[in-house]
């Protein structure tokens, strides 16, 4: 269903979605009410549902259907502001699986980078009982480093900031080691998730800047549009962002970091993989495990999409693969462990 106050948009999402032969459009209404009375007559899989409308906006219907349909997706449509990533961001921590940057004009509405993300994002989203159902046999973990970390790693997308935000509240003492983060986010929404972050009070998370030191104990987030790579060495790591091309179709990206952590830390690096769709994480992943580091994935249960941690999970680098509440924990376990 495609839930938006714009006639012409409403048209136009509708159109890229039913372009697709594995997609069908069940309904286009104008606001929250018409979505709650249309999904009680015909239920759908998936919501794309506006911000801000007349007569019931989307933070207000966004409760009522997953109370209509509980298992339903909704995906929010926000506008690239500070305003639209603060409104994005409680839908999501409120049930929303995710969201995409609504264009800012209709001609931009075709653009190939949307029209991609949303039809990766609706499809990702699906109900498993539409995806294969052959079990999935991951290969033999491997043990954990004997060596102590230097540094956390945290990638993550689709599904990623409730994620971060159950995984944060996860780590009850303080951690005695920096905390990189790459969240496949646009520029307004990075910012304002390291805000959430920090409101938790448990780790202080910030943006990173170009040339910060990382600094243990702290959370660097990479921001929107730009890579974030590791520098330095143990006690003396720094940030440098960069420009350069996107890497699986994503900027930031999980891959430049972890390799440049591999490097920086010689391989003394704890990744923590969440939930998110494609496998970007996987080639840097890989550099940190064949370093000498240790890496754990979420499982495929609690991942809103097991893409990026099923990617590393199938590829055998991982020490443990689980459920999203046993993360932390283990995490505080290893860190403790390790000499």
């Amino acid at each position: 269903m495609v839930c938006d106050d714009s006639a012409t948009i409403r048209g136009a999402i509708a159109r890229i979605l039913e372009a697709d032969p594995e997609i069908a459009v069940t309904a286009k209404v104008g606001n929250g009410r018409m979505a709650i009375e249309e999904l009680g007559r015909r239920p759908c899989d998936v919501v794309i549902l506006d911000i801000e409308m007349p007569v019931l906006d989307g933070m207000a219907a966004l409760p009522l259907l997953l109370r209509t349909a509980p298992g339903l997706k909704v995906i929010m449509a926000s506008t690239l502001t500070t305003r639209g990533a603060d409104i994005a961001l409680r839908a999501l921590r409120l049930g929303a699986s995710d969201y995409v940057p609504k264009p800012s004009s209709i001609g931009t509405l075709g653009d190939d980078q949307f029209r991609r993300e949303l039809l990766q994002k609706v499809k990702a989203l699906a109900p498993k009982r539409f995806r294969p159902a052959a079990a999935r046999a991951l290969p033999a973990l491997r043990p954990a480093s004997a060596r102590r970390p230097a540094l956390l790693a945290i990638g993550s997308s689709t599904g990623g900031p409730q994620a971060l935000f159950a995984l944060v509240q996860g780590l009850a003492r303080p951690i005695d080691l920096p905390i990189v983060l790459t969240q496949h986010m646009p520029p307004a929404f990075t910012a304002m998730l390291a805000d959430h972050l920090t409101r938790l009070g448990v780790i202080p998370c910030h943006e990173a800047k170009d040339g910060d030191a990382l600094v243990p104990g702290h959370l660097h987030l990479a921001p929107g549009d730009r890579h974030m790579v590791v520098e330095g060495g143990p006690g003396r790591l720094r940030v440098r962002l960069t420009s350069d091309p996107p890497e699986n179709f994503c900027r930031p990206s999980v891959d430049p970091m972890l390799r440049s952590a591999a490097i920086a830390c010689d391989g003394r690096v704890l990744v923590a993989m969440l939930t998110g769709m494609g496998h970007d994480g996987l080639a840097g992943t890989r550099a940190v495990v064949d370093a000498g580091g240790t890496a754990i994935a979420q499982d495929e249960a609690t991942s809103v999409v097991w893409g990026m941690p099923g990617a590393i999970a199938q590829a055998g680098l991982c020490h443990a693969v689980l459920p999203l509440p046993q993360i932390a924990p283990k995490l505080l376990e290893l860190l403790k462990g390790a000499p």
